[in-house]
């Protein structure tokens, strides 16, 4: 661990104490998980605080932990990159939604606008709510598109598929007509590939 790594390591436990839970390199940049009742006052100091100085939301993604190996905590969290350029250093933020049903996270869009799209991304992409977000709507999915296509248990092949209708001259939506299908590599489905004597 670098010497900036462990200052700001220090700095996160001298500010925010438990807080702030298991900090760690990776990616030469700190890494920490917050709670959501913390999150927005946590973020709030990270921008301000001239120890911290985050002045730049680089990105904000939602994750799905429902089929993550063997995982047993909380399914949806949000990751925020953060990035000083006053200090040269990075610092990746999670926080855990505390309702499966309805994921809730505070937005972050009064502090950095930036989070503006990327929250509605998550919002679309995988049902996350963000409180305080002024126009928290679809950005890629259709406005009529049921569902969150980033979650794990939507199927790959959607529900429903639209088409252009010459008759009716117009953009219909139908259930999906492609049959599911698993494809598995000639490598797992073939005991004898690539064995002398197998077919090749």
């Amino acid at each position: 661990m670098s010497t900036k790594h462990e200052q700001l390591c220090q700095q996160l436990a001298d500010v925010f104490g438990d807080k702030v839970v298991n900090p760690f390199v990776d990616n030469n940049e700190v890494k920490v998980d917050v709670a959501a009742a913390d999150y927005l006052s946590i973020m709030s100091q990270l921008r301000d605080r001239h120890e911290f100085s985050f002045e730049q939301m680089m990105d904000l993604s939602g994750i799905d932990y429902s089929a993550y190996h063997e995982w047993s905590g909380k399914r949806f969290a949000a990751a925020v990159h953060l990035l000083s350029i006053k200090h040269n250093r990075r610092l990746r933020v999670r926080v855990f939604a505390e309702d499966e049903e309805f994921p809730v996270l505070a937005s972050i869009t009064q502090l950095w606008n930036c989070a503006n799209w990327y929250e509605r991304e998550a919002f679309d992409l995988f049902g996350m709510h963000f409180d305080g977000h002024d126009d928290l709507r679809r950005i890629l999915t259709d406005y009529g598109f049921v569902g969150h296509p980033f979650r794990k248990d939507f199927p790959v092949s959607g529900y429903v598929e639209m088409r252009y209708d010459a008759e009716q001259k117009r953009v219909v939506y139908q259930p999906v007509t492609i049959e599911p299908r698993e494809v598995t590599p000639r490598i797992v489905r073939e005991d004898q590939y690539g064995k002398a004597g197998g077919r090749g």
